[in-house]
């Protein structure tokens, strides 16, 4: 265990290290200001849906404990969400990050942290997860079929064409990959089948500063240069893909 409260599992020196200290600050002022609630709130409903479908199974299936596993948890602020509307559920998230893992070592008090690369076997038991939560991640595809029990979720969130297209105008900021959806598919089809997308759209009111700290959670802010950045309020528009994916029989 970390003196920072996350436990590291990742059995020697891994090849990258994730997001850095100020990325993970930048990120954690943003979510703070509750620009992307709605990503968060969208993920929550999902996660309730599973138990509306099919209640009587979902419960049998979940009696000892029901486990949100948020794979690239970063702050851990959408497992935290999760949880939030979950009284029941214990949640883990997995990052490379350290920086990342300090913050979500204490995101929330039924959550716990872990230091592991997504990209490696899981330190997870097999058909453990009730729901697994990946928010701008990888995805190790065989490895997330292997830890989700049979009736659960896989929830996966990616950006739109259009997220943040203004400042991707304004500043040249790194574009979305437009056969972005075609790539998810292909690490997750051999494992899992969609049940449910939905894109969801939001205009933001940022205040220059917020546009600073927005960018400076990205790999963009490795190629943009501050003195570019607008000095006034400015609006952008969020827009997400959220894909539901059960398991394949």
């Amino acid at each position: 265990m970390a003196k920072q409260g996350y436990a590291d599992l990742s059995a020697g020196r891994l090849p990258h290290t994730g997001d850095s200290a100020e990325m993970i600050a930048d990120r954690a002022d943003f979510l703070a200001a509750g620009h992307y609630a709605f990503i968060a709130e969208a993920l929550a409903r999902a996660a309730a849906d599973l138990h509306d479908q099919d209640p009587i199974a979902v419960r049998r299936e979940v009696r000892d404990s029901e486990v949100i596993l948020d794979a690239g948890t970063g702050t851990g602020d959408y497992l935290a969400h999760v949880l939030g509307a979950a009284p029941t559920a214990v949640g883990l998230g997995l990052d490379v990050s350290k920086p990342a893992l300090r913050r979500a070592a204490r995101a929330h008090p039924r959550a716990a942290a872990v230091l592991t690369d997504l990209w490696r076997p899981l330190p997870v038991a097999d058909a453990s997860a009730t729901v697994i939560l990946n928010v701008f991640a990888p995805r190790n595809g065989p490895e997330f079929a292997r830890v989700l029990r049979p009736r659960g979720r896989l929830l996966v969130v990616t950006p739109a064409a259009e997220h943040l297209a203004e400042l991707v105008a304004a500043h040249g900021l790194i574009q979305v990959d437009p056969d972005k959806a075609a790539r998810v598919g292909e690490t997750l089809d051999e494992h899992f089948r969609p049940v449910g997308t939905t894109t969801l759209r939001h205009e933001m009111r940022l205040t220059a500063t917020e546009v600073r700290t927005l960018i400076g959670m990205t790999p963009s802010a490795r190629h943009v240069t501050v003195g570019d950045l607008p000095a006034r309020d400015v609006t952008v528009t969020a827009a997400v893909v959220l894909t539901a994916y059960a398991k394949r029989v």
